[in-house]
């Protein structure tokens, strides 16, 4: 009977997590897609765009170490509630400032709160994983996450893009700060097992002996942990921050597609590249038993090999329909990929660590990984408006380089 109780994935606890998580990240989907996108139709600009969303991802590499020190210190339950009601709160008060305000520092500052409030949140949700289901469901329970994840992703950006079109940006706020109300009251009624750590002096001294025995771990009890953590790095600098920035500027600005018919595709391909990611994040469950983080390079070299048919079609035609078609098609291959990467990555690092020091890992190396992204949509932010006219030269560089990283990739997994 206890056997059967073990192998029970859905337990009111994670399932309670699982519907949070569906009605959160939904809301987090539509907010991160409207406010740029909105951002971009009225200044037109791929350098601001790329600059404002760098600036947004500078929170989370800041939050995120205190973040996963306050998952393993502070009920993580708590941490949930109160940064879900947060957000509810922010964009409340910008969809009540946006008309009186300037529009681009107030735009700004709140993606960056946006960002930050995730990047604090995210290693709870990580963390409260090995603490609600069996080590053997470790692998299944991430892809559920995942999944998720790629569900909302999926549908908050498409019904956001046909909000946004349709009546404009403020009904899309007011449906985003109701998510993460009713979010944060389902989120009260879960139970996480919390033993209460004690701290080592005040609350400076406590941080950084945290901070400095994650480090430890990573630098010398497991080091194929971080190694990993540095590719992670690389394909966010020059894969994902690559896609980030060129989705909205080649749809909307580029392949020539009437404004509003742009800015529905734009909607419908993030839609698509959700629609990998849940696809990734089912196969990664169906597939759980035979996953192994040893051939995750090769699944980082499909995902680069992806990256090359955009380029080509850019270069090879100048029609809009086509080049959407291709565009779409290719990143939610890239999705689906990267999320399998995802899945074999986080549980790697959930069973590797000790349960202590789990919120604190992971948001190290969430922060280390995040580092490149801001650089990366920066860097392509200004390549983009610097090549006009030879946008595929842009997307097959990041192709080349991410291939290149997938190959040296097999080294970092080969000892595993």
């Amino acid at each position: 009977m206890k056997q059967n109780k073990k192998q029970k994935l859905f337990t009111k606890d994670f399932t309670l997590v699982v519907l949070g998580q569906i009605i959160s990240l939904f809301g987090n989907a539509a907010i991160r897609f409207a406010l740029p996108l909105y951002l971009l139709n009225l200044t037109g600009s791929s350098a601001l765009y790329g600059t404002v969303t760098a600036c947004a991802f500078l929170p989370p590499i800041l939050l995120s170490p205190m973040g996963g020190m306050i998952a393993d210190r502070v009920n993580k339950r708590n941490v949930m509630v109160a940064l879900d009601f947060l957000t509810a709160a922010l964009i409340l008060t910008f969809s009540l400032l946006m008309d009186t305000f300037s529009l681009i520092p107030l735009l700004t500052v709140t993606l960056m709160l946006l960002y930050g409030i995730a990047g604090a949140y995210q290693p709870s949700v990580q963390a409260s994983i090995p603490a609600l289901v069996c080590p053997e469901q470790t692998m299944t329970a991430n892809s559920v996450i995942n999944t998720i994840n790629s569900f909302s992703s999926l549908t908050g950006p498409v019904l956001g893009g046909l909000l946004y079109s349709a009546w404009g940006l403020k009904p899309v706020l007011w449906v985003c700060m109701v998510c993460f109300f009713l979010s944060a009251v389902m989120e009260l009624f879960i139970h996480i097992p919390f033993r209460k750590q004690a701290a080592d002096g005040g609350i400076l001294k406590t941080v950084r002996n945290d901070l400095s025995e994650s480090i430890r771990f990573l630098r010398t009890e497991n080091p194929v942990i971080r190694k990993g953590m540095f590719v992670v790095c690389g394909i966010n600098l020059f894969l994902s921050a690559m896609i980030l920035v060129a989705m909205p500027w080649l749809i909307t600005e580029v392949l020539m597609l009437p404004a509003a018919l742009a800015n529905r595709l734009y909607g419908f391909a993030q839609g698509v590249m959700a629609a990998g990611g849940l696809t990734g994040g089912i196969c990664a469950g169906i597939f759980a038993h035979r996953l192994d983080v040893r051939k995750s390079a090769g699944i980082l070299t499909a995902c680069a090999l992806c990256v090359f048919p955009m380029g080509i079609s850019l270069l090879l035609t100048d029609s809009g329909i086509l080049n959407y078609l291709v565009l779409t098609v290719c990143c939610f291959f890239i999705m689906v990929f990267s999320t399998i990467f995802a899945v074999q990555m986080m549980t790697f690092i959930q069973t590797e660590t000790p349960p202590h020091l789990t919120g604190k890992v992971i948001s190290v190396i969430l922060t280390v990984s995040m580092c490149a992204q801001p650089l990366g949509n920066a860097l392509y932010g200004v390549l983009f408006e610097a090549a006009r006219g030879y946008e595929s030269a842009v997307v097959l560089f990041a192709g080349m380089v991410s291939l290149l990283i997938a190959v040296g990739a097999r080294k970092v997994f080969r000892f595993t």
